[in-house]
């Protein structure tokens, strides 16, 4: 199998800042992180390719991780950042080297729920579907109102939920995140990751039963084909080693078919994100 991680970051805290590390609870990855370091713990776990996504609002950072990915037979695309209501966001993509695959902003930072549903927004998502490139969405339970509004009013563009829209795990709440994921589900040209789920649950004390209500909602509802798994390392490592992750995806897995278990584990990101084919015995 292909076997692919859709989610995963890597950091330089020495070319830039961080500011998001600073606060005391993120303390035990405040260091920087190399895809040298993430290439043994994903052979380990099977993982032949990768998908390695933006963390800042830094086109630079983007430019680098495109380098990175140009140089490196792990990562098989790029998820990176552009200013979404800039005037020339289709000539900004169109500059980026090759191996851009999507675009993420934090838009669960943003203060405005319905950031997203902004025409300015609205119109630099259009400029993505048109450069045939996907689009993630980092959202909070709140904003998913505003991810269907966004969703439904452009079809044609491949949005890729993440994290599952970080529902309430450690708290055990199910809805509004349950509706809302639903009513998002409906609609063909969202997938999710099966990603970040051990940060929002209890980090010193998860079992994979706390995980299993929210898997459950999110396999239904997408199906295996619409779903993808993401370790979302090194951020993962405040509450899991990248093996337990890969372990809890496994076993929250483990109800499907094979071929249901191929699509989460490699086939939707390829799809997804158009990745191009494996090379011959990378597999």
């Amino acid at each position: 199998m292909d076997r692919i991680d859709a989610h995963h970051h890597v950091w330089d805290l020495a070319a830039r800042p961080h500011g998001w590390l600073d606060p005391e609870p993120m303390a035990p990855v405040r260091r920087t992180f190399t895809l040298d370091d993430l290439a043994g713990p994903a052979a380990a776990a099977g993982v032949s390719r990768t998908v390695l996504v933006q963390v800042l609002a830094d086109l630079d950072e983007t430019r680098e991780f495109l380098g990175l990915a140009a140089a490196s037979e792990l990562v098989a695309g790029v998820v990176g950042w552009v200013d979404l209501t800039a005037d020339d966001v289709a000539g900004t993509l169109a500059a980026l080297p090759p191996g851009l695959v999507g675009v993420r902003h934090g838009v669960q930072s943003e203060p405005d729920p319905a950031w997203l549903s902004r025409p300015d927004v609205r119109r630099g998502l259009a400029a993505v579907e048109d450069a045939g490139l996907a689009y993630d969405l980092l959202t909070l339970p709140h904003q998913l109102p505003a991810a269907i509004d966004t969703v439904r009013a452009l079809p044609g563009l491949t949005f890729v939920l993440d994290h599952l829209s970080k529902p309430p795990i450690a708290s055990g709440e199910l809805e509004p995140w349950r509706s809302r994921v639903r009513e998002l589900a409906a609609l063909p040209n969202v997938y999710c990751k099966l990603s970040g789920m051990v940060t929002e649950a209890d980090w010193a004390g998860w079992r994979v039963g706390d995980l299993r209500p929210y898997a459950e909602v999110v396999l239904e509802a997408f199906g295996p084909e619409r779903v993808m798994f993401g370790s979302d390392w090194p951020v993962c490592l405040l509450a899991a080693e990248y093996a337990q992750v890969a372990e809890a995806a496994e076993e929250l897995c483990a109800g499907l078919t094979e071929g249901e278990r191929a699509e989460v584990f490699g086939g939707t990101a390829r799809r997804a994100y158009k990745l191009p084919e494996a090379a011959a015995g990378s597999r």
